[in-house]
């Protein structure tokens, strides 16, 4: 994009991929490498926006699909936009709703215009194009928007891949035509381009050069964490993000795990989210630098130490993995409000401790030394 490129590079780590930088964006610099929490309805579920302020993280991801409908582009663009609708200072991402295309693929159809779908509230028939998709993030004011793309699930047969492959280039065109005419009409967020090609490295190769030929001010990786092993995934990881050039933000679509996190960011992505985090702490599940700690067993009944020793959250701080299974048993709000901040908290340090390492060249020892204590095992 050269004059309006939004990325700049700061630094890059000696042994690996791995490099810092930061994302100029219209609420804010994002440094990177950075976890996005995912508020799917315009809020991170069970925390506030002064909460995720507080931890650090400067942009969050909300769901087009979900905002369509419910409440609804127009009244979030009488609102102000997503921030004035939400009351977040930082950064918004917006994906276009491609995923909820692929994992709700019971309830659309797919055609050259875009997609027909029923409403997963009341079952209501509705449909939404590329060039809908962008006009709804420009209305959501977006700082980051997505463009429609067709993702496929890992097994997929080539010709269907190659048929979603090509569905999404014709999308990104067409995206990138109204995206433009959104531009002269003032809107300042930036649309990103997706890749696809499912798991067959030629398609990926021929979705990279035809995506890029767009010059976008950014890119994603589409159709990864999508039911492959972990081995499947860093292949296909490493082989597209070698396909990516330098000057321009990468972001993967969906991966919140502190494996498949440290293995993207060793590959060169920038930005990445997953409701992973947000949502396995509501349901009992907590990181802890020795691996997840599942805070339903009977185990931490009696248990008045915090639930990671290692943490520095005001959770790990003040409250001890007893009180929290309590909390848990009793269904108290309270429980899903500490879970989430504890296990944001964990991403963000990590991700924050990846930058560290790679400003001084040493992030291949760093992801070592942190996957070997994670998977030690909770005592």
């Amino acid at each position: 994009m050269g004059k309006d490129s939004i990325f700049t590079l700061l630094s890059q780590d000696a042994g690996t991929a791995a490099r810092t930088g930061a994302i100029d964006l219209p609420h804010g610099r994002v440094a990177t490498p950075a976890f996005m929490p995912v508020g799917t309805n315009a809020t991170v579920k069970a925390i506030g926006p002064r909460a995720i302020e507080e931890m650090g993280f400067s942009i969050i991801l909300a769901n087009t699909y979900h905002l369509l409908l419910r409440p609804g582009a127009q009244l979030i663009r009488e609102a102000g936009g997503l921030h004035g609708f939400t009351g977040w200072r930082g950064n918004f991402l917006t994906d276009s709703g491609g995923f909820q295309v692929f994992s709700l693929s019971a309830l659309r159809k797919l055609s050259e215009e875009g997609v027909a779908f029923k409403s997963h509230i009341d079952g209501s028939s509705r449909f939404i194009s590329p060039e809908d998709a962008v006009a709804a993030q420009a209305a959501f004011n977006s700082d980051i928007q997505m463009q429609l793309d067709v993702c496929t699930p890992f097994g997929t047969e080539e010709r269907e891949a190659k048929s979603a492959l090509e569905l999404t280039t014709r999308w990104a065109r067409r995206a990138k035509e109204r995206w433009l005419r959104e531009r002269d009409e003032g809107y300042q967020g930036s649309l990103f381009g997706i890749i696809q090609g499912n798991f067959h490295k030629e398609m990926r190769n021929r979705s990279a050069g035809e995506i890029l030929e767009l010059d976008l001010p950014g890119v994603a990786i589409g159709g990864l964490s999508v039911g492959e092993s972990f081995d499947v995934y860093a292949d296909t990881l490493a082989h597209t993000a070698a396909l990516l050039p330098a000057g321009i933000p990468r972001y993967i679509m969906g991966i919140g795990t502190p494996d498949f996190i440290l293995e993207a960011i060793g590959n060169g992505i920038d930005i990445f989210d997953c409701v992973f985090p947000t949502r396995t702490a509501r349901n009992g599940l907590l990181f802890t630098s020795k691996g997840p700690l599942s805070i339903k067993k009977a185990a931490y009944e009696r248990d008045f130490g915090p639930p990671d020793p290692l943490c520095g959250c005001p959770v790990c701080a003040t409250h001890s993995r007893a009180y929290l299974r309590h909390l848990y048993k009793c269904e108290e709000i309270l429980y899903a409000m500490l879970a989430t901040r504890h296990n944001l908290h964990f991403l963000g340090d990590l991700v924050r401790r990846s930058r560290y390492s790679i400003e001084h060249g040493d992030f291949g020892a760093f992801k070592r030394a942190f996957l070997s204590e994670y998977s030690s095992g909770i005592e």
